[in-house]
């Protein structure tokens, strides 16, 4: 069946209509070719979870823009890997602790999506970049703590704010938090504080942003196995096992238990969600 004799149907019907008459492979192309394909932004997207949810949004039938600090071949990887599943993918080197790089960041990402798709405008910024510290508070110095601050507080802040006049009506804010917003262990004073920050501001952005239609919202993880932190969850029998031991699920998390809830929140189906802070801990500390 050719699916052009459909224009004419087309420019009278409606998709469910047309969908009731014709072949299912034949709605599926008339779907794609009216839909424009969204377009996520996810920041410290070449590893970890951040790597783990790029994937998995570009399973969700999304472009996506990844950034990376320091690894241009951990990030070219995830590239390759999601232009195999058919979505388009590029990467930018960003250090969001530096605030003063993000004009030209902001610059660089948009001229390219004006030249690919005619608009500069994305659909989803994911705020996941960041960095653990350690440190109890008599041994934390001050420039720890700014670093801290740049990284998950003020970079977030002023890279959303940068990014908001080229985020779509209708479009999402997706902030990376912690269970160390909700409880806490010793020293992990200035990290957790900073993702409580974090948690208030997207709920100042889910108010502000929302005669926009703009969802903001949080995922909050519990303790997972990835090199974050120097690897110690995933390498540390003994931090693993506890992390175990007071968790519900009785292990510790995994990149594929925090992606798959990030790009749930860049579908549809979470459009009335807004405001919100997902805990994706397996039930620790209940």
């Amino acid at each position: 069946m050719n699916f052009a004799n459909f224009r004419l149907i087309r420019a009278n019907i409606s998709y469910a209509e047309f969908s009731n008459f014709v072949p299912l492979n034949i709605t599926k192309q008339y779907k794609k070719m009216n839909t424009k394909t969204k377009i996520a932004l996810i920041t410290g997207g070449s590893r970890g979870l951040g790597k783990n949810a790029a994937l998995k949004i570009a399973q969700k039938g999304l472009d996506v823009i990844i950034t990376y600090k320091n690894s241009r071949e951990e990030a070219d990887a995830v590239v390759s890997e999601i232009k195999e599943m058919g979505q388009k993918a590029i990467a930018y080197q960003l250090d969001t602790r530096d605030v003063k790089s993000f004009d030209a960041f902001v610059k660089s990402v948009t001229d390219h999506l004006k030249t690919e798709t005619g608009s500069p405008n994305i659909d989803f910024l994911i705020n996941n970049a960041g960095t653990a510290l350690y440190s109890p508070i008599m041994e934390t110095t001050e420039e720890q703590l700014d670093d801290i601050v740049n990284v998950h507080f003020k970079g977030v802040f002023f890279l959303t704010q940068k990014m908001l006049p080229f985020i779509n009506d209708g479009g999402g804010i997706i902030n990376i938090s912690s269970g160390l917003a909700r409880f806490a262990l010793p020293g992990s004073s200035v990290y957790g504080s900073m993702k409580a920050g974090v948690e208030m501001m997207t709920k100042y952005m889910a108010k502000e942003l929302g005669s926009r239609k703009i969802k903001a919202n949080v995922i909050a993880p519990g303790a997972i196995e990835t090199d974050f932190g120097g690897g110690r969850t995933r390498d540390d029998q003994n931090v693993n096992a506890m992390i175990s031991n007071v968790t519900a699920l009785g292990r510790a998390g995994l990149p594929d238990d925090i992606g798959g809830v990030v790009a749930f929140l860049c579908t549809d189906d979470a459009g009335w969600i807004n405001g919100q802070r997902i805990e994706a801990s397996g039930g620790m500390f209940l």
